[in-house]
């Protein structure tokens, strides 16, 4: 590769170049500035809209950071107050002036001559969203429920098991799940699930805490639960609670059935009299793991190749990040679990967060938030940063689509030809156990905001109804009734970001019809992919699937199309 040109921030037009977030004290001049300043014209009210952004992108940028050490070293406590300095002292002092401009803009005169102009519609319909929901007393509730929430990356952040007398994070430990011994299985299993009941009613206790935070934020904005505010919170224009309703049962129709088909093949493959949990992560052919990297040096160097394959730009964004020092990629201790891709608001180079082992998930993982990235960069010169804000829905079509487009270069990771149908084979049956796990997470979480009163025994009933509802029939789980009781209490989500899961199944459908579209036309499916994700949110999420030659679209009979295609493709392996 060529060298790399590293970007640089824009130049502000609003803040000083040496303007530094320290404290609210420092901050609150600039909103002041913004509420007060005459707008004679639509011209002064789109300079009004830039300076905001200016300053909303250096905040969120300073929060970013914030929050990306602390992740890094969640047992550093002078990372972990300065995060927590943001979160107490500066964001809750932010909704309040936030709430003020927003008025400020759509009491303008001139608002509806931006109405037509890129973007502009629905920005102003999130304007108006806010202004909707804004209750002054939510704020305290806000904050309380961030550091609250933060409390389940120190929890996890802080579990380990010894295997062998060596120490080993659940990340690490969850690899030897993949051993061909079975008893090597069992053990890893049980330890790994074991460390994480040790914390059940500690991590039940935070949970429920965090429900009647939320559920009374709700029901101060006005809303019956909790669910119903989220909806309207969450910008969900494009489809109702109905839709996730209907996402639910065409899932239990048309996939699990496709779970219990290879539950069923892989018990007979390992000719098992019973399928246990540390069964389903061996592969059925009694091979060693797939190991696609064995650091996180060379996990970076090929994911670089891999992109670079696809378009030379995807490859250079990685390698931009990695001369950034954007990357942290190996599983620690003291680090917390799951991986992320943070927009960085003001430079426009994202971080990717993760915990990687030497696995085939971590390979896809990269690949995952290697999308995210690229859609970062893709949206950055995009006028205001609202408009790089995409929904979800829009934000993991770029992830999932690149996981499935990138397959074409998997080879990079695997000389051998066997393990490279491997690996393809078990990616394509991922996504058809992702969209019931999915399907389990999000009817779990309406179940909980919709009964906020539950005790912890009624939550324990409903989760197994729901998870029953989604899992295989053939899995085995005597005598396991507790570690299954309490599965839910590893999904960081339930925790950190509530109602952020249904967007994964809606993208894995959309990230399918993206990849079909590849199979058939590498050049035209790439660019229709790159295209969709260049618009940001300056259009309907209907619309940038339509950009990307795709329809958003969850019916039975659109998700039964999807999976046919995904099983002609396992058939061709």
């Amino acid at each position: 590769m060529q060298d790399i040109q590293i970007p640089e921030k824009k130049a502000r037009t609003f803040l000083p170049e040496n303007f530094e977030v320290k404290d609210w004290e420092t901050v609150e001049p600039y909103y002041i500035q913004l509420q007060e300043r005459v707008l004679n014209s639509a011209a002064d009210l789109r300079k009004w809209f830039q300076d905001r952004s200016e300053l909303e992108s250096v905040l969120s940028e300073n929060l970013a950071w914030r929050y990306i050490k602390m992740t890094c070293d969640t047992n550093n406590e002078e990372i972990r107050e300065d995060f927590n300095v943001f979160i107490t002292q500066i964001q809750p002092k932010i909704e309040p002036e936030s709430n003020k401009l927003n008025q400020k803009a759509l009491a303008s005169p001139y608002l509806d001559e931006l109405r037509s102009e890129e973007g502009f519609p629905i920005m102003i319909r999130e304007l108006e969203k806010e202004a909707e929901i804004y209750r002054e007393e939510n704020i305290p509730l806000k904050t309380e429920e961030q550091q609250n929430s933060q409390k389940f990356g120190a929890i996890s952040g802080d579990m380990s098991v010894e295997i062998d007398g060596k120490e080993m994070t659940l990340q690490q430990a969850a690899n030897l799940l993949q051993s061909v011994d079975r008893i090597e299985r069992e053990d890893a299993y049980r330890k790994i699930t074991q460390r994480r009941l040790q914390d059940k009613d500690k991590l039940d206790e935070l949970f429920s805490s965090l429900v009647g935070i939320r559920d009374k934020m709700g029901k101060n904005a006005g809303f019956e639960n909790y669910r119903d505010y989220m909806f309207t919170a969450m910008g969900r224009f494009d489809y109702q609670k109905q839709d996730c309703f209907d996402f639910h049962e065409a899932v239990a129709k048309e996939v699990v059935p496709m779970l219990n088909e290879l539950a069923e093949e892989r018990k007979a493959s390992l000719a098992l009299d019973k399928l246990r949990p540390w069964d389903k992560a061996v592969d059925p052919s009694g091979k060693p793991p797939l190991t696609p990297f064995t650091s996180g040096s060379e996990l970076t160097v090929k994911t670089i190749e891999c992109f670079s394959k696809l378009d030379p730009y995807l490859g250079e964004r990685i390698a931009i990040m990695q001369a950034m020092g954007h990357l942290d990629l190996e599983s620690r201790k003291g680090k917390a679990p799951g991986g992320y891709n943070y927009p960085l608001a003001e430079i426009g180079v994202p971080f990717i967060f993760m915990n990687a082992t030497s696995n085939l998930r971590d390979m896809v993982t990269i690949m995952h938030e290697g999308g995210h990235a690229v859609h970062s960069f893709l949206t950055r010169d995009l006028e205001l940063n609202s408009f790089k804000n995409t929904p979800s829905e829009v934000a993991e079509l770029a992830s999932m689509s690149m996981e499935l487009i990138s397959m074409d270069h998997w080879d990079l990771f695997f000389n051998d030809e066997d393990d490279l149908k491997r690996a393809k084979k078990q990616h394509l049956e991922q996504i058809i156990e992702t969209l019931p796990w999915v399907a389990t997470i999000d009817k779990f979480q309406h179940w909980v905001y919709e009964h906020p009163q539950h005790s912890a025994e009624e939550r324990v009933k409903a989760w197994n109804e729901i998870f029953g509802t989604f899992s295989d029939d053939v899995t085995d789980w005597s005598e396991l009734e507790e570690e299954r009781n309490y599965l839910w209490q590893k999904q960081l989500h339930l925790f950190e970001v509530p109602f952020y899961y249904i967007e994964y199944g809606f993208a894995q459908l959309g990230a399918v019809a993206v990849w079909r579209n590849y199979k058939d036309d590498p050049k035209k499916g790439l660019e229709g992919y790159k295209n969709a994700l260049k618009l940001g949110y300056t259009r309907t999420i209907p619309e940038v699937y339509e950009a990307a030659g795709i329809r958003f679209d969850f019916s039975t009979e659109y998700i039964r199309s999807l999976m046919q295609f995904v099983n002609e493709e396992l058939n061709k392996i």
